[in-house]
């Protein structure tokens, strides 16, 4: 860390007028307008006049400096205090941009336009556009003091900035710093260097670069949640990892999602949990009572589920609970709509109701029981013993997570339950919120308020919760509902001072207990939580959940909520990239979009796993995933749009094909995904199908859209004369140069294309090569470990080692003589087209690598 007299100083403010100005109501860049009508209480200045101390890497803070003339801050003042301020920064119209805003409490998703009034409340960020200078412009909203910031469109293209505290009790009437803008020739690099230029100044935050990702990054896992929803128990869960086991594909991570907890509802005995909890939205009134998990986990016996009498079990109850529990949901919904009609004889649909409560509650009765100890012999009981038992039975389990709210659980903690001071809070939503849609998670929220701890005890609440966890082997919380502090603010100094002392209990907590990386944030895409509580989060959802089914009845949500599950996890990447590693979600394997998920999480970047029910797997496409040892070939970066994708509109303009790009050791690959069909309904306020543009597509694709240079270790790769083209799904493999024309191509809607792009490079003076990796895996070129060509005694060889199973492919324009395998010579095939393939079995005391050699001269002949 740098020291704390490391600050940055005007020196680099030399030629800074000349980049930006700021005169007579406008604002450009290097003589091009950005805003117009800029009114005059905007302020504008250079980064080294504002940059404070930062305890930033002295090498950060170096490169910060050295690029400090591309970027600087606009203030405003008014002259009145208030909690919450509303200012112009000017407008612009005809001008294109990406924005990301929220559109729920916690999750965002992207937006383009072309003016002002094009933008949507709550925005996070926003990217123009600028052909004029062949650059991009980054307007990138701040925290300055105890105030939080975001963009909201104005009337006749005005771009407006609010900055709020949350609480009428912290006031201000000036800024200086509320919000940063930058300029660069490349979007992906403007990224980088403003959001680490906020990182210098604002010193709250870490980037992605200064932490440890969980070691779960590299692994296929499972997540409860879809197979079990709230009733998630252990035998549920041991049959869950035995099944992926029993097909060949060991979970080396687990996340018991929401339902383990000791949670109780206000009106329940407080020593008891809950009872009969079924579907998520029945809990978020409920409060966490107790530290440790629930009756149906602690009531586990080591060694239960160990012995050969181990209860049976039987797959299909969980799914029948859930049918049944639908049922119930959906006749709830008939009874409210009866009301909205005028209704007023009601009784039928009280029996109906009380009638499928009786049949849940029977149905949860009868599940499998774990049988008792009574005998006292057991030394080890609960979760700990349940984990133990776990990692005895199956050797490659290697973490196992559970499933947290930021305030203990959806409904924070029962005062007087603990020995923390918890008081029940009640929720005022910030006027910005207005603008998200509507959502039962927020509307549950204000109805049952939330039992806050203490700001001060907030190190104690998560020291208790995980220091507990920790003793019975878990290694890491998926943390929920971050972005609800800002409902409670109003007692606590606001939402900055607030999420300042959560942020630091939590961060504190995680060091202590689960080795500073052992958390997955989950919704907590409101730029706060980036800006004041990712010092130690490296790992964090990019999109809205997973929904196999569109929960307001809409028949193709089945489909369209897919792709706009893609794009959220796509767009998002661009900016929480820069602060941890992008997590893309689980999804199921037996969904009718399976194929469509899995093919973006070979590439995402990120961690691959699945939220199946049991005995619902289609393990011939997870063996496109993952290796037989339950890792998995990962990119080296994070997936983001193409360039030509980013002021599009891939969800419903009905003519852009997403595409994604990522980087290998040895390649680079796009993925291209008709994500067609739905998105935000801005007069509606919500996110919807667009049934006449879910169609076929036609897309076009070139190697320039890698985007190499964005990985210093790849930048080679983008300087090759000649690139072999795989496509995944065609099965073709083709040579493209960089001014060869694109390559076009068609989708259906719901489907996909992965294009791994190899540069084709010369071997011995007379062999053109390409190692295209093993084709039966999604991410082919990401199996390949290393590659080398070079003479040896008696000829010239390519040798390279490789993990997994399957097919092996190369492009050589020349046929070798021979190939090996581990030393032993073997068969191979090669066509007049370059296609050269050898059969590799999973080698499994190696680690499943293998390694194969192609001679083009047999080594030893004369």
């Amino acid at each position: 860390m740098a020291p704390p007299d490391v600050v940055c100083n005007n020196n680099e403010a030399i030629g800074f007028t000349n980049l930006f100005s700021l005169c007579d109501g406008t604002f450009a860049i290097n003589g091009v307008t950005l805003l117009s009508k800029v009114p005059g209480n905007v302020t504008f200045s250079s980064f080294s006049t504002i940059c404070p101390a930062s305890d930033a890497p002295p090498s950060l803070i170096k490169q910060v400096k050295s690029r400090s003339s591309r970027g600087g801050f606009l203030g405003f003042s008014q002259p009145a205090v208030a909690d919450r301020l509303v200012n112009s920064l000017g407008k612009f119209s005809s001008r294109n941009f990406l924005s990301i805003f929220r559109f729920k409490t916690w999750w965002s998703t992207m937006w383009v336009g072309s003016c002002g009034s094009d933008l949507q409340m709550e925005t996070q960020w926003v990217l123009f556009q600028v052909p004029e200078l062949s650059s991009y412009v980054l307007l990138l909203p701040l925290i300055e003091g105890r105030f939080r910031s975001a963009i909201h469109p104005g009337n006749d293209d005005h771009v407006l900035i609010c900055a709020e505290s949350g609480s009428s009790q912290v006031q201000a009437d000036s800024f200086k710093a509320i919000a940063y803008i930058h300029v660069c020739d490349n979007p992906y690099t403007l990224m980088k260097e403003a959001y680490s230029a906020a990182r210098v100044h604002l010193n709250t935050f870490r980037l992605r670069e200064e932490k440890a990702v969980p070691p779960i990054v590299d692994k296929f896992g499972w997540c409860t949640w879809d197979a079990f929803y709230l009733t998630v128990d252990p035998v549920g869960v041991w049959h869950g990892v035995k099944d992926f086991v029993d097909g060949g594909l060991p979970p080396r991570f687990l996340i018991i999602d929401d339902g383990w907890q000791s949670v109780n509802l206000d009106g329940d005995n407080p020593l008891e949990d809950a009872k009969n909890l079924v579907f998520g939205g029945e809990q978020m009134t409920a409060r966490l009572y107790r530290f440790e998990e629930c009756e149906r986990f602690r009531r586990y016996r080591e060694g239960t589920l160990l012995s050969p009498e181990a209860c049976s079990y039987d797959k299909n109850r969980p799914k029948m609970i859930l049918c049944k529990a639908k049922e119930l949901e959906n006749a709830k919904k008939a009874r409210d709509k009866a009301i909205r009609d005028g209704t007023t004889e009601l009784s039928g649909f009280d029996r109906r109701i009380v009638e499928l409560k009786k049949e849940i509650d029977q149905m949860l009765a009868d599940r499998e029981e774990l049988p008792v100890d009574r005998s006292g012999s057991s030394s080890s009981t609960g979760l700990r013993a349940f984990i133990e038992d776990l990692k005895t039975k199956f050797k490659g389990l290697d973490d196992v997570y559970v499933w947290q709210a930021l305030c203990g659980a959806w409904g924070g903690v029962r005062p007087g339950s603990t020995h923390l001071d918890s008081k029940l809070v009640p929720v005022n939503l910030s006027p910005g919120l207005a603008g998200t849609m509507d959502d039962l998670a927020v509307d549950k929220i204000i109805e049952g308020g939330i039992g806050l701890v203490r700001p001060d005890q907030a190190a104690d609440l998560y020291d208790s919760m995980h220091s507990y966890l920790a003793s019975t082997g878990v290694t890491g919380v998926k943390v929920d509902v971050i972005h609800t502090l800002e409902y409670v603010c109003e007692e606590h100094g606001g939402r900055v001072e607030l999420a300042k002392a959560y942020y630091d209990g939590l961060s504190r907590s995680l060091v202590k207990n689960f080795n500073g990386t052992g958390i997955i944030s989950s919704m907590q895409q409101s730029n706060d939580f980036f800006f004041l509580g990712t010092r130690q989060v490296a790992m964090g959802r990019t999109g809205d959940d997973f929904w196999f089914e569109d929960p307001h009845g809409d028949p193709m949500g089945i489909y369209w909520l897919q792709g706009a599950h893609m794009i959220n996890n796509s767009y998002n990447s661009l900016w929480m990239g820069e602060f941890m590693q992008p997590d893309w979600d689980m999804f199921q394997t037996d969904h009718a979009c399976a194929e469509f998920h899995a093919a973006s999480r070979a590439i995402c970047g990120g961690p691959v796993y699945v939220s199946d029910s049991l005995g619902c797997h289609d393990f011939n496409l997870l063996k496109k995933l993952v290796f037989p040892d339950g890792t998995i070939p990962r990119c080296q970066h994070h997936a983001l749009p193409t360039r030509d994708c980013l002021f599009k509109n891939p969800l419903f303009d009905e003519k852009t094909i997403l595409k994604i790009w990522n980087l290998n050791k040895f390649g680079g690959v796009v993925g291209a995904f008709n994500c067609q069909g739905a998105g935000w309904d801005p007069k509606e306020k919500r996110v919807k199908g667009y049934p006449h543009c879910y169609k076929p597509m036609a897309g076009a694709v070139h190697v320039t859209d890698v985007e190499w240079a964005q990985k210093k270790e790849c930048g080679g790769m983008g300087e090759a004369d000649e690139y072999a083209v795989y496509l995944h799904q065609a099965k073709e493999l083709l040579l493209m140069t960089p001014s060869s024309d694109a390559i076009h191509f068609g989708l259906q809607p719901s489907s996909l294309e992965l294009f791994n792009f190899v540069p084709a490079r010369m071997i011995g003076g007379d062999c053109k090569f390409a190692a295209i990796g093993l084709v039966n895996m999604f991410n082919s070129v990401g199996t390949l470990l290393e590659v080398e060509a070079g003479e040896g005694e008696g000829g010239i060889a390519v040798r390279m080692k490789v993990k997994g199973g399957g097919e092996l492919m190369a492009y050589s324009d020349r046929k070798p003589e021979r190939s090996y395998v581990n030393g032993v010579e073997v068969g191979f095939e090669w066509g007049e087209d370059g296609k050269l393939r050898v059969d590799l079995a999973w080698e499994e005391n190696n680690g499943g690598v293998s390694e194969v050699t192609f001679a083009y001269r047999f080594i030893g002949e004369s």
